[in-house]
């Protein structure tokens, strides 16, 4: 799979006093960009939740944080599916500055829950089109 970009530029919200981007930020920078992805597929999340009862949600995550984004940089976010398990995506996520500096390094498994339960359940193999186990 040819890796999703989805653009994101840092204001005031995103950083500490100092302009520093919080650690945070960047988790929803990264959620953005994997809901931007799947929007992108042609993936209504609300509605498929409401069809489905089903909702992806995050089950683990591992960040390396190479350099600190800055008030006001242009940031690339990048999604990739790794690997697909029949409940669950593993995704690889990059954040750079739109001048190539790496800035974070991600592996996110989101796995498909059934929201009334709350027990993951095998993905459909409609849920994502183009896209079965």
């Amino acid at each position: 799979m040819t890796p999703f970009h989805w653009p994101v530029r840092v204001y005031w919200e995103d950083t500490d006093a100092g302009g520093v981007v919080y650690h945070a930020s960047y988790l929803r920078f990264m959620e953005r960009a994997r809901s931007e992805w799947l929007r992108s597929l042609g993936v209504d999340q609300s509605a498929f939740k409401q069809r489905t009862g089903l909702a992806f949600l995050v089950r683990a995550m591992r960040i390396d944080f190479h350099r600190a984004a800055l008030l006001d940089d242009e940031l690339d976010v990048t999604v990739e599916v790794k690997e697909r398990r029949a409940a669950s995506i593993l995704f690889g996520q990059a954040i750079q500055r739109n001048d190539g500096t790496g800035l974070i390094t991600a592996e996110v498994r989101v796995a498909c829950v059934d929201v009334e339960r709350m027990v993951p359940v095998r993905i459909p193999d409609d849920a994502i089109p183009g896209f079965t186990s």
